[in-house]
């Protein structure tokens, strides 16, 4: 405790009229946070100042960050605020470290009334880098849009701000700190907890551990190699997965949390995650993963580099649900996908007879559907996948489903993925993302691409491409109305779905802090068994020709191809 109560500051300021979050919370490059005077500490107030003040007096809020350049430096201001603002406990992963998941567990596990998490998910890092602040509601997810409306409409009017610029925490060790405040009858109490004992007891409630350890332990020892991107994920493959579950301490790689990720780009994509791609293809190792920035987005590979595409790996694990002893327990309710998701769990859903929702993008959807009992398992075709255990994506915990599946059905990656098209059929499906666009070049692509679509002309349209005719049933820009509480979300992506079932769909995204992203989506449906081998390529070639002549997008945006393609 400090001999002295530490003083209580108020800070005159500016606002500024750009601190909207988007789906994923506030993301600029560092450099405003850095060089921006009050940048930083104007948005944390108000996010402090969006929580009802009866609500805010010593309350319990859950504080963690990627590990990213800029975090520890957010972190000790966020105290600061915290602690002037009238928080009574904060709980700070160790060293700063939490991961997104592991945020989320935390918040529901102590009923804290929300949580803030320093990350720009897969974004890169560094002083020249990306940084983000997201803040999570008392149910563990994703502020929703009534909240992130307060957020904006308080920091563009904001004229002040609190804090106790000489309150000092140490990260680096655990356990307990309190401090005396002037004028606060109670202590400010902040936790420094290890960053992963909350998450891997909640994984240990879900999982059949033993099942798991003796398939990476076993006899017929699957190998594995998890690369873990320099980011938040590090510390937690090497207690579960290495420490926990008996994998090999060299399965796992770039398991130190760097400022930078190392230079890299932490995307757990086949562009990005090049070189576990590569190790995966020399057949050495029967299973690879890869985790993003923060640690909700994964990406599977088989042996030999086998790509499980993600709207695949979603449906799959739906269907294989009863392999987990938590669903064993708890049922499954239904399932939910965002609308660029393939509709390979679609599939699933009617042979399960479960009940299957189509949301827009963004976590924070889901977690309505979730909290009102609706909702077991969702997913997103941009590599994240999630049950009710928490309100956030999770990629470990799709790693480990995905090891449970193989223990139980003592199958490789691509057998299972291969019974699945077997079964119900396969969705070819892939992703051009146009990275770093002009936004106003994106903004009047989009918007003359959404009135030539949704003209009614062009429902009876048909495009002849080779051997293929691709007959127009219905166009839009796709609305959700939320079957919790009836809210409308308009404005969505441009859908064009043909009369076979194949879809193109373009979405605008502003994630990135640099430019706007166009996101092209090309998805069709295939049953004939003799045509499940095909090239993602060759069999989408046609709609992809389709959508790049109807959008005009290299003519618009003077680019010659995507950055990506998934």
């Amino acid at each position: 405790m400090e001999a002295c109560p530490i003083p209580v500051v108020t800070v005159q300021t500016v606002p500024y009229d750009d601190q909207k979050p988007g789906t994923s919370g506030l993301r600029k490059k560092t450099m405003v946070f850095e060089s921006k005077k009050n940048y930083l500490q104007n948005f944390i107030q108000s996010v402090l100042s969006s929580i009802d003040l009866r609500d805010r007096q010593g309350c319990t809020m859950v504080v963690g960050s990627d590990g990213r350049y800029f975090s520890r430096t957010a972190i000790e201001v966020i105290v600061q605020m915290a602690a002037a603002n009238g928080i009574g406990r904060l709980v700070i992963g160790h060293n700063g470290i939490l991961s997104t998941p592991a945020v989320s567990c935390i918040i529901r596990k102590i009923k804290a009334i929300g949580g803030i998490i320093l990350t720009a998910s897969h974004n890169p890092g560094g002083p020249g880098g990306d940084f983000g602040i997201k803040f999570n509601v008392a149910n563990g997810g994703p502020a929703p849009d009534t909240v992130t409306d307060k957020i904006h409409q308080i920091s563009r009017t904001l004229e002040e701000f609190a804090i106790c610029p000489d309150l000092r925490i140490d990260l680096s060790r655990l356990g307990r700190q309190d401090f005396d405040l002037e004028n606060k009858f109670k202590p400010f109490r902040v936790e420094i907890v290890d960053s992963v004992d909350v998450y891997l007891n909640l994984l240990r409630s879900i999982f059949d551990f033993s099942a798991i350890k003796g398939l990476l332990t076993g006899s017929d020892q699957l190998k594995i190699r998890i690369d873990a991107m320099n980011g938040v994920m590090g510390p937690y493959v090497r207690k579960i997965l290495c420490d926990e579950l008996g994998a090999p301490a060299n399965s796992a790689v770039n398991c130190i949390p760097l400022e930078d990720f190392g230079g890299q780009h932490p995307d757990p994509n086949l562009t990005y995650a090049a070189s576990l791609v590569e190790a995966m293809k020399g057949g050495e190792f029967g299973f690879g993963a890869a985790f993003d920035g923060d640690g909700d987005r994964y990406m599977i590979l088989g042996q030999n580099g086998f790509f499980v595409n993600p709207s695949d790996s979603v449906a799959i694990i739906a269907a294989n649900l009863p392999c987990i002893p938590y669903f064993q327990q708890m049922g499954v309710r239904g399932f939910a996908r965002s609308m660029p998701t393939s509709t390979a769990l679609d599939k699933v859903a009617k042979a399960m007879k479960v009940t299957l929702y189509e949301t827009p993008t963004g976590w924070k959807f889901f977690g309505n559907l979730m909290d009102s009992g609706r909702c077991s398992l969702c997913g997103e075709e941009s590599f994240g996948a999630g049950s009710d255990h928490i309100r956030e994506k999770d990629g470990l915990w799709a790693v480990l489903t995905w090891l449970s599946i193989m223990a139980a059905r003592k199958q490789s990656v691509e057998e299972i993925v291969r019974d699945h098209w077997a079964r119900l059929g396969r969705n070819y499906y892939c992703r051009f993302d146009y990275e770093g666009v002009d936004q106003k070049a994106a903004f009047f692509m989009m918007r003359d691409l959404g009135a030539v679509i949704t003209d009614k002309a062009f429902t009876r349209q048909k495009f002849a491409v080779g051997n293929s005719v691709y007959s127009v049933e219905k166009t839009d820009n796709f609305e959700y109305t939320d079957p919790v509480d009836g809210s409308v979300t308009k404005n969505q992506g441009l859908r064009i779905i043909f009369t076979d079932g194949s879809r193109i769909i373009f979405r605008l995204s502003l994630t990135g802090c640099v430019g706007a992203t166009i996101r092209i989506y090309a998805e069709s449906y295939e049953r004939d068994p003799e045509k499940l081998n095909r090239e993602t390529q060759a069999v989408l070639g046609p709609l992809i020709g389709i959508a790049l002549k109807i959008s005009e997008i290299h003519e618009r945006t003077g680019r010659k191809g995507p950055t990506v393609i998934t």
